[in-house]
């Protein structure tokens, strides 16, 4: 995981104490929460990815 570039989500809020951090591959989208680094990180395919964007865009 040490060649992952990971970066703040632009849909984290405006307080730094509630973000998530984005990695995006050729294979998956990688998410994982930036206070508790250390518990992991969950994994997305393309379409679950594409679906779960569209779906956060709806809401705003």
């Amino acid at each position: 995981m040490s060649d992952v570039q990971w970066h703040k989500s632009s849909y984290s809020g405006g307080s730094h104490q509630n973000c998530v951090e984005v990695a995006e591959g050729p294979e998956h989208t990688l998410v994982r929460d930036t206070r508790h680094r250390d518990h992991g990180h969950l994994a997305f395919g393309g379409l679950a990815w594409s679906g779960f964007l569209s779906s956060v865009r709806s809401d705003r």
